[in-house]
């Protein structure tokens, strides 16, 4: 195999999430200089599943007008599209306009529209072409996936994002009807100034972005890649008719994923790509993948900062640098395991979720979780975090290579299954955190939590 496409691979996956996980790590610096404040998560998750229609129309095209979509030209626009979105939101997050008499950040949100569109349309035109490779390499996509979300969080802990400092603040509180005043001293939240501005972390973005299109260039014209790629060719998301002719020859023609079964001298595992599987594992396999992105993308990230933050700044900032490190960490213990088990997948995804419901444990009794004065209570949540997304990373990665197995049609699909569970966790979250408050953040230096007697 090829070292420097398996590099090239890396950074074409990492061009995937880079831009909404920066944007959200971001966050803490954004929302004090923005109109929105931290009412900006809430627009941003409607905004994402908003986004969705990128998706939907590229899975409608394959399944409906299979081969009428150029799928590298599509690849071309959702990258140049992020490039430009994160190099303008550099100069405009902070512009505002007055909209219905109050000033609203149109620009941050237009901008953050379109790379939520850029982001999840690369759920299902970024794996179906990492077709045109050796399944080896799709391990190693996973890998920049994974890397997309932990390389904006390094370098916004390197920025200083977020870090909050306790201050003693003397108050004076005049009592009534008297003269007479009373002075009090109180903690009071201090937020550092960070290393460098948000417009300098936009320009990151913009360069990870602008590394991704020059990664997809040599993946398709630098002779070490094209090398790489098996002997059937595809194009514009179909296979090439040689292939097919051959495959048929073998007796393993690749057949649309979501084909219907026709008559009852066919066999029901031979409706689903290779024929491999039955149309009950197909619907295992689809629906712990719709599961497992709900909860890693939306449901968990939702309440991170309920479930760490009591415990403390740096408990929280190590449990999202653990977390981000833990995804192409799973990644790559895939490439040198890749066991397509699906007993195995099942047992871990229940282990995983498992771990997530101790975890929403600790984010609902927020501000007061479980040991939330003694060390073991900030280690168990760091571990939490690890132990859950490595788990499901790995399950992802897993169901990614079997279905890469299984056709270019199936890789499709699995991008639409991708954004549906996340779209699914969105709907549920938001509602919970945003409309009903059912998790409480507390203050950060005033909170105080009484032990559990046993």
């Amino acid at each position: 195999m090829s070292l420097f496409t398996h590099l090239l691979a890396c950074l074409f996956g990492m061009g995937s999430w880079v831009s909404i996980n920066g944007l959200w790590v971001e966050l803490p610096l954004i929302t004090l200089q923005i109109p929105e404040g931290w009412y900006l998560p809430s627009y941003l998750s409607v905004l994402i599943q908003m986004a969705n229609v990128g998706p939907l129309f590229v899975t409608l095209m394959h399944r409906f007008r299979p081969g009428a979509l150029n799928e590298v030209a599509v690849i071309y626009v959702i990258i140049g599209l992020g490039t430009v979105a994160s190099f303008l939101l550099a100069f405009f997050w902070k512009e505002t306009l007055v909209v219905a008499g109050s000033p609203r950040s149109v620009a941050l949100l237009a901008l953050t529209f379109f790379l939520s569109t850029v982001d999840c349309t690369s759920s299902v035109t970024f794996l179906p072409f990492m077709m045109r490779l050796k399944p080896q390499y799709l391990t190693t996509y996973y890998i920049g996936e994974g890397v997309s979300g932990l390389l904006p969080a390094l370098v916004a802990l390197i920025q200083g994002v977020g870090v909050v400092h306790c201050v003693n603040s003397t108050k004076t509180l005049n009592t009534l009807n008297t003269s007479q005043s009373a002075m009090t001293n109180e903690l009071e939240a201090h937020y550092q100034p960070a290393n460098f501005s948000a417009e300098v972390f936009f320009f990151f973005l913009s360069a990870m972005m602008l590394v991704c299109l020059v990664a997809f260039l040599l993946l398709n014209y630098h002779p070490a890649a094209t090398r790489e790629r098996p002997s059937g060719r595809y194009a514009n998301g179909v296979q090439a008719k040689s292939n097919a002719a051959q495959q048929q020859k073998k007796g393993k023609q690749h057949k649309p994923i979501m084909a219907p079964l026709s008559g009852s001298s066919v066999k029901a595992n031979s409706s689903f790509g290779t024929g491999a599987f039955s149309w009950v594992q197909v619907f295992y396999i689809f629906a712990i993948l719709g599961w497992v992105n709900a909860l890693t993308n939306v449901v968990l990230p939702s309440v991170q900062s309920y479930s760490c933050l009591p415990y403390g700044n740096n408990v929280y900032h190590l449990s999202a640098v653990m977390a981000a490190l833990c995804n192409p960490l799973a990644c790559f213990i895939a490439m040198f395991f890749p066991i397509r088990s699906l007993s195995l997948m099942g047992v871990l995804t229940v282990v995983g979720s498992g771990v997530g419901a101790y975890i929403m444990g600790m984010a609902v009794l927020s501000p007061c979780p479980l040991l939330v004065h003694d060390t073991p209570g900030g280690v168990l949540i760091v571990v939490a975090w690890a132990v859950f997304v490595l788990t499901l990373s790995y399950v992802k990665v897993i169901i990614g290579v079997i279905l890469r197995d299984e056709g270019h049609s199936a890789l499709v699909w699995c991008g639409a299954v991708v954004q549906l569970g996340s779209l699914l966790g969105a709907v549920t979250m938001f509602p919970l955190v945003s409309v009903y408050s059912l998790f409480s953040s507390g203050d950060p230096c005033n909170t105080k939590c009484s032990p559990i007697k046993m």
